[in-house]
């Protein structure tokens, strides 16, 4: 039975105009939607700021010779594949340089890039990509959901490469969902299941032979490589996810367009055990979550163990999307040393969503989010631990277990500086009871959501120099322990916070330093 209590020493502030500063935040700016995305971007990369070692990162450069595809014989509207490939082989082969897609219509299979090659996609420029299996033979490693076999790989693919490039304002068409490779789709709320993990990836081979499913290509797939620049590119009509550099260090990704909106599992861009990367001025607009990190997902990530660390994602903008960023829920390896600054996240489902799942493993900590807007339809913070009973049946129940190398958890989470233009709640956390979300740290915030928050399963949240307004007056309090709100304001229509608080299953409740757990 749920205790309810009226606080009446929060005072409520009547006067509460629309989205004036608390006085904590007079001093700090946070960018409106005209201040970030690809219109934006200045042609010179700003120094990285981070608060923690973070390289300075530099566009890699290539050799002055530029090779048009057209001089390998590729002729609009025709399968030109071959011809992408030869000019990309012949340049890497005399020591590097830029190959040209020139303005036209051109049609292709798999592209893979070479050390010292930048691919240039000039403006005017539309090349689709084919639906067809045979056209992403063969096989090549990938990393698919968190699991590694031999598969499709990705639409542009690299594996063990250094120095290479993607830029150009060309437009990248994918063959959208009606197409062969869509229709060998494994399931991927389940593959991990049916996923021979006694095989090394090597001898996991899903080529689409006998009508076997397939690793759905990314888009852009960058694997195992070093100084990645994608920059600039318009992509559409994915199959899976779109922008997906996986075990790569030092990435830059700024100026990109992706639109994928209507088709799920379309992530914007997605971090799969990457280490310093930089993403800046992208526009994303999606069919599931917007920017993504990951770490390899349960057997195999543990097997893999490494990290996601040192990302940057700034000045960017986001338009519709399951979350603006979005932690997980592939998280073996850990996800760590992630700085989220000075971005628009205008209309996404949920504004920064922390993802994992009791069969995953690692998990998240050193999150840091600071000068960023949010206009959410969900929930503009969420802690979603357990998921659902679909994809990992009785582990999403609440209810303890025992602590195992699968069990994750998120800890060393801070968010500052923070507008919530809209949204359904302003905070929800549902932890796992075993590895409850911890250390969690909010501050500097001004929100205008329908509900409060409901908090489950958490040890340690801060909440200070807030001004939070709400259609209801609920916060909804369950095994949570060191909760400490510090000048914190609510505009709520009857004036007074309703606590909803479990008895005796809650310690350390504090308000302005008075106790606010129940008395029986």
């Amino acid at each position: 039975m749920r205790h309810h209590t009226h606080f009446s020493s929060i005072l409520i502030t009547l006067l509460f105009s629309a989205f004036c500063w608390p006085s904590a935040m007079s001093q700090v700016y946070i960018p409106t939607i005209d201040e970030v995305g690809p219109s934006v971007m200045p042609d010179t990369i700003a120094p990285i700021v981070a608060p923690f070692d973070m390289p300075q990162l530099q566009r890699p450069t290539f050799p002055d010779y530029r090779l048009p595809i057209t001089k390998m014989g590729a002729k609009e509207g025709r399968f030109v594949r071959q011809q992408i490939q030869a000019a990309i082989d012949a340049t890497a082969e005399r020591g590097g340089g830029t190959v040209v897609i020139p303005k036209g219509n051109w049609h292709t299979g798999r592209i893979e890039l070479r050390s010292n090659v930048c691919l240039h996609v000039e403006d005017g420029a539309n090349v689709y990509f084919s639906g067809e299996i045979k056209d992403y033979l063969p096989v090549v490693f990938t990393r698919s959901a968190g699991i590694e076999a031999m598969s499709m790989g990705a639409m542009i693919y690299a594996n063990g490469q250094r120095n290479i490039g993607l830029t150009g304002t060309g437009h990248l068409i994918g063959p959208g969902r009606d197409c062969e490779l869509w229709h060998r789709n494994p399931e991927y709320g389940s593959f991990d299941s049916r996923v021979n993990y006694d095989l090394p990836p090597t001898e996991r081979i899903y080529d689409g032979h006998d009508t076997t499913c397939i690793y759905l290509p990314t888009f852009i797939g960058p694997i195992n490589c070093q100084n990645v620049l994608i920059e600039g590119v318009d992509l559409s009509q994915c199959v899976f996810w779109n922008i997906v550099p996986t075990y790569c260090d030092s990435v830059i990704i700024r100026g990109t367009k992706v639109h994928s909106v209507g088709l799920p599992m379309g992530d914007g861009m997605d971090i799969e055990s990457c280490r310093n990367v930089l993403m800046e001025y992208n526009f994303l607009e999606t069919g599931d979550d917007n920017f993504t990190i990951k770490a390899g997902r349960g057997i195999d990530g543990l097997r893999v163990n490494r990290p996601s660390e040192n990302l940057v994602i700034r000045r960017n903008l986001t338009a519709i999307g399951h979350g603006g960023v979005t932690c997980g829920s592939e998280t073996a390896g850990m996800i760590r040393d992630v700085y989220v600054c000075d971005n628009v996240f205008a209309g996404t489902n949920v504004g920064f969503r922390f993802k994992t799942r009791r069969p995953r493993g690692g998990g998240g900590e050193n999150l840091y989010y600071e000068r960023n807007r949010i206009r959410a339809s969900k929930e503009a913070i969420s802690f979603d631990m357990l998921g659902s009973a679909m994809y990992v049946g009785g582990l999403s129940a609440r209810v303890p277990m025992e602590v195992d190398r699968f069990t994750p958890t998120f800890r060393n989470v801070i968010i500052r500086d923070l507008i919530v233009e809209d949204g359904s709640w302003f905070l929800r956390v549902a932890g796992i009871p075993e590895s409850p979300a911890r250390n969690v740290t909010i501050e500097r915030v001004k929100a205008r959501t329908q509900r409060l928050m409901q908090l489950h399963d958490l040890n340690m949240l801060t909440l200070r120099d807030a001004e939070l307004e709400a259609d209801e007056d609920v916060i909804d309090v369950s095994q949570v322990r060191n909760l400490y709100f510090e000048n914190v304001s609510f505009k709520v229509p009857d004036g007074k916070i309703d606590w909803q608080i479990v008895p005796g299953e809650n310690e350390n409740l504090f308000v302005d330093g008075k106790s606010i757990s129940p008395v029986f």
